[in-house]
């Protein structure tokens, strides 16, 4: 059972079956299909109208159903889902990532320290393990084995792929569609050792997608961690609210007044694609990156995010002009078309087109820098 819309109500209630009562305003509305648009969005109670079918307000109450419940696990949520698909309304709480740590075995205390590390940063988002669950004993800041098994979850202990693939999404199914309460628990899969990672890799991965609440792990494998929680990010991330950075001058390899200056939007995507590039170069070089709401370059300048006088404004406000002495501002090739645009707000820099493609500025730099020297 998905949510009620307006129309949906709409056919229950005495306008829609030109019935008695129509539109007779009792409920606080001018008419029925208000009422039934104000029920649709949670802004009225059914209880004010007084021509409501017992029929509808069975299916309201089954609607308002909480489809899977929220569990907090040492500050750690897990569950609260009410979509089946991200692009519907948005996932909630990312799927939490757990590590085992036996205390019985000889080498506890390096996992440990391991698990406990680990941190990646990807995006602007610092990613940790989410919780230590320890055996045979407890450690400050981790919940032991006994008390995981307590909490109010489903666990499936990973043992065919089929079988825990199809309870996964059987689960999801009858908790959002049909919001049956005996599966609204957050479903937890249990992984056992193996020796094929690549194999682990695959299973979770699948499982971040469809749909599991929470992954747990007798194995610690930084690399598979990695894999994992990039993936993780791209998946919980609410497509309406693009992943950006900071607007400013970021800065590469220490460079100086003289040295090479690109420009980009904030759209995190396109400025991690640059600036790994830009990493890699042998020479320094400055990234002016302009506010653009998240925007990639394109859809920047069709929604006008992105514009002649914006850039102008950016330089002026950081005082560019005055902090360099090389005149030349290379721009991303897909706003070639912005070139004499630029140059006329831009006074104070030459405006060069650089690369479509991120890979390419490599041999962008080389190019630049042998036609440089044929010039002096």
């Amino acid at each position: 059972m998905t949510e009620l819309s307006g129309l949906q109500i709409f056919k229950y209630l005495p306008a829609a079956k030109k019935a008695e009562h129509t539109n007779c305003k009792m409920c606080g509305c001018p008419t029925c299909m208000a009422f039934a648009l104000k029920l649709a969005k949670h802004n009225i109670d059914i209880e004010n109208c007084p021509y409501v079918s017992d029929e509808l307000k069975k299916i309201c109450e089954q609607n308002s159903k909480e489809p899977q419940k929220t569990v907090d696990i040492n500050g750690v949520k897990i569950g609260g889902e009410n979509v089946l698909y991200r692009h519907e309304k948005t996932f909630i709480n990312k799927t939490a990532i757990a590590v085992i740590i036996d205390l019985s075995e000889h080498d506890w205390k390096e996992k440990f320290e391991q698990v406990k590390n680990f941190e990646i940063t990807r995006v602007n988002e610092h990613l940790k393990i989410d919780l230590i669950i320890t055996k045979n004993g407890s450690l400050p800041d981790c919940i032991t084995y006994e008390d995981y098994k307590k909490l109010p979850i489903k666990e499936i202990v990973n043992e065919k792929f089929s079988k825990t693939s199809k309870e996964l999404i059987d689960t999801r199914k009858k908790a959002v569609l049909e919001k049956d309460e005996n599966y609204s628990s957050p479903v937890c899969v249990y992984f056992k050792h193996t020796g094929d990672l690549n194999q682990l890799c695959a299973e979770a991965s699948y499982y971040i997608c469809k749909y599991a609440n929470m992954l747990v792990f007798e194995d610690f494998d930084p690399y598979l961690i990695t894999a994992l929680m990039t993936l993780r990010q791209n998946i919980f991330t609410d497509p309406q609210k693009p992943l950006q950075v900071e607007p400013k001058i970021y800065e590469f390899n220490n460079p100086d007044e003289n040295s090479l200056i690109f420009m980009t939007t904030n759209f995190a995507l396109t400025f991690f694609a640059v600036a790994n590039e830009l990493e890699g170069l042998p020479v320094p070089s400055y990234l002016i990156v302009t506010p653009a709401e998240g925007m990639s370059v394109l859809t920047a300048w069709s929604a006008e995010k992105f514009t002649a006088k914006m850039v102008a404004k950016t330089l002026k406000k950081f005082d560019f002009a005055n902090k360099v002495k090389n005149r030349k501002i290379i721009i991303p090739g897909l706003l070639a078309h912005m070139k004499d645009e630029l140059q006329e707000e831009v006074k104070d820099f030459e405006i060069i087109v650089g690369t479509v493609d991120a890979f390419a500025i490599g041999d962008f730099v080389k190019n630049l820098k042998i036609r440089h020297q044929q010039s002096a």
